[in-house]
């Protein structure tokens, strides 16, 4: 059984009004426990109104949500405990951080599903460690720290009520190379650890090509891609019509066997492109 289906999922903004505008038209697919997915889509194709009625922050105009094969909908007076099985990390969450200490914002998630203090320092611990806060940050006030630090307070506060899906919403956005590296590092890692499944909304491409599993393309709010990300940065002329673009690194492997080299077929991280390049290389009797 899939952990995650959505079913013909649409939502109108001011329905039956003057400036009624469809954010989300007929969705229907389904994720697999375990897998990572990512999503792209230009601006306003419908990635935040989309995902954020995966956690039921937002309901459904029709169509449904189904979690573990259940209708988050089903009990609308229970649809807060949905938020701790599809937990939702929100662009720039440090703007949500708003307790005296680091450890209480942590440990916010836990005490409200009504884990014991002990199950919420395991909790609280096992999310610091994920995200790479120390313990000497966890008494300090979350207005302490610096802009790094207070998003991985954050995300670790959805981490520690070990929701069974995690949303990330742009996690990377305003982060520099080397700390967007390393939150994707730790994203990655904390996936292998807990086996749950990640939704990762982003605009770089290349993150999106270096750890998802399948890949959601959405444009003008329908769904129009659905597949691996070898299968997706295939279609370049596609994307780009859309407004998207496939990893530079693809790119230049692609204009490089344009020009006659001998270069395999989806290439999408540097690494890949290393060991391609290498081979080659090997082959010509130049390395």
């Amino acid at each position: 059984m899939s952990i995650l289906e959505v079913k013909n999922l649409t939502y109108t903004y001011s329905a039956g009004s003057p400036f009624e505008k469809t954010a989300v038209k007929d969705i229907s697919l389904s994720v697999e426990k375990g897998e990572i997915i990512g999503i792209i889509g230009h601006t306003g194709s419908g990635k935040s109104t989309f995902v954020r009625m995966l956690n039921g922050l937002t309901k459904p105009t029709s169509g449904q949500v189904l979690i573990e094969g259940n209708d988050i909908w089903e009990k609308p007076k229970e649809i807060r405990k949905i938020r701790f099985k599809v937990g939702m990390v929100f662009q720039y969450p440090e703007y949500q951080l708003f307790e005296e200490t680091v450890y209480k914002d942590i440990s916010f998630g836990p005490a409200n599903m009504g884990k014991t203090q002990e199950e919420i320092d395991k909790a609280v611990k096992m999310a610091a460690k994920f995200t790479g806060v120390s313990n000497e940050l966890l008494d300090k006030s979350p207005f302490d720290l610096s802009g790094g630090e207070k998003r991985r307070a954050a995300i670790a506060g959805v981490i520690a009520m070990d929701p069974d899906v995690v949303i990330f919403d742009e996690p990377t956005a305003g982060l520099d190379p080397l700390g967007r590296e390393l939150l994707l590092s730790q994203i990655v890692q904390y996936h292998k650890e807990r086996n749950n499944t990640i939704l990762l909304v982003s605009h770089s491409m290349e993150d999106i090509a270096s750890i998802a599993d399948r890949i959601i393309v959405l444009n003008h709010s329908e769904l129009v891609m659905f597949d691996t990300p070898k299968v997706v940065f295939s279609k370049v002329e596609q994307l780009e019509e859309m407004g998207l673009r496939v990893p530079q690194i693809t790119k230049i492997m692609l204009a490089l066997k344009e020009k006659g080299y001998d270069i395999s077929d989806g290439i999408l991280t540097v690494e890949q492109a290393f060991y391609e390049l290498v081979d080659l290389l090997k082959k010509e009797g130049k390395l």
